[in-house]
């Protein structure tokens, strides 16, 4: 709980301070909404439990459930960060973890998916809500600079970037019993050659030979984001370690391709990338697990049609609900009653603290 804890307030809270005039709103926003939104995640478990009349989990794993699952929200502020107003961020909280609860009961009740396969969706599930929400977001200007980053902004937002790197085992770990150490040391493996194709990939598409932050700032946890599914199945070491070759480079080449490409023809701004930091690892993440769900159970090809279909249901389901659940809230959070933040007022903390200079 501790380390999951660690991820979401610390890490993430840090993660989001590359703007050089909104750390204080990244910090402190991420913490109101993550507390508030783990309260409310535990009130929705023990809600679920009281009407299918199960069994309430101890206090300490519900919490650890609820805290992860905050990761879905979180993710998806990175999309609206600067734009939204405190109201506007807690609103989408709320009804993102109601949402998200939804999905993973339909995924376990229906689709049969174990518990802990289901929580690891939240990368899948918070990038492309919050994509969707923001899409509902105007664009800042091109022209402003207010959403730029400095030296110590993007220190500050690498340091997040570390305490992510080393908590995240933990991550995906906490929720497994039997193959804990499995998945701390597939998800370790996976980090580390993501972090090393991270910088020579950076390294090998500047023009002047030098590494680039939002590089190594995003795809050296990509690894961990995609190894998530199968990493307490993962018999091989080889096999996390391509897939985190594989995440990092997605990462990286498809951070060219979806700013330069689809973002703009969707008008979609994704403020902190959360698209190809977490969505795309997600989505290979989601499919390799069906690969090695094949291979593993090639000689039993009764049931085998039968697993792969429903894992590829469930992820699916995930995106779809995240989509058309995130363009809803995204055109709820835009009435006049929340009085959006105009374009002018983007990416300032003294619009909402008092700053001294």
């Amino acid at each position: 709980f501790q380390d999951v804890n660690h991820m979401v307030i610390f890490g993430f809270g840090f993660f989001l301070t590359f703007l050089k005039r909104y750390g204080f709103s990244s910090t402190g926003f991420n913490l109101l909404i993550t507390v508030l939104g783990v309260q409310c995640s535990v009130l929705i478990e023990d809600l679920i439990a009281l009407l299918l009349q199960k069994r309430n989990e101890d206090g300490l794993t519900r919490i650890t459930k609820a805290a992860v699952s905050m990761t879905a929200v979180v993710i998806s502020t990175g999309t609206v960060l600067g734009k939204a107003n405190p109201v506007q961020l807690i609103l989408m909280a709320v009804v993102e973890i109601i949402v998200f609860h939804m999905s993973r009961w339909i995924n376990t009740t229906f689709l049969e998916i174990p518990d802990s396969i289901s929580m690891m969706h939240v990368h899948l599930f918070g990038a492309y809500f919050g994509l969707a929400v923001s899409s509902h977001f105007s664009e800042p200007s091109p022209r402003t600079e207010k959403n730029a980053s400095t030296p110590k902004s993007d220190l500050l937002s690498m340091l997040g970037t570390l305490f992510l790197w080393v908590f995240w085992p933990s991550f995906n770990s906490v929720l497994f019993k039997n193959d804990k150490s499995k998945a701390v040391g597939n998800t370790y493996f996976a980090l580390a050659v993501s972090a090393v194709t991270a910088f020579t990939l950076s390294l090998l598409t500047t023009k002047d030979g030098k590494f680039r932050v939002t590089d190594i700032h995003s795809a050296v946890l990509a690894g961990g984001v995609t190894v998530g599914y199968a990493a307490h199945s993962i018999e091989y070491p080889w096999i996390a370690m391509i897939l985190g070759l594989l995440a990092s480079g997605i990462t990286i080449l498809g951070s060219y391709c979806l700013q330069r490409c689809l973002h703009p023809a969707l008008k979609i701004h994704d403020t902190s990338g959360v698209h190809f930091t977490f969505g795309l690892p997600g989505v290979l993440g989601a499919l390799a697990q069906v690969v090695l769900l094949v291979i593993k159970n090639w000689t039993n090809l009764q049931s085998l049609g039968y697993l792969v279909m429903t894992y590829i249901g469930a992820f699916c389901l995930t995106i779809s609900v995240a989509l058309i659940t995130g363009f809803i809230t995204g055109l709820i959070l835009n009435l006049k009653l929340f009085k959006t933040v105009p374009v002018s007022k983007y990416f300032e903390d003294q619009f909402y603290w008092e700053v001294s200079f």
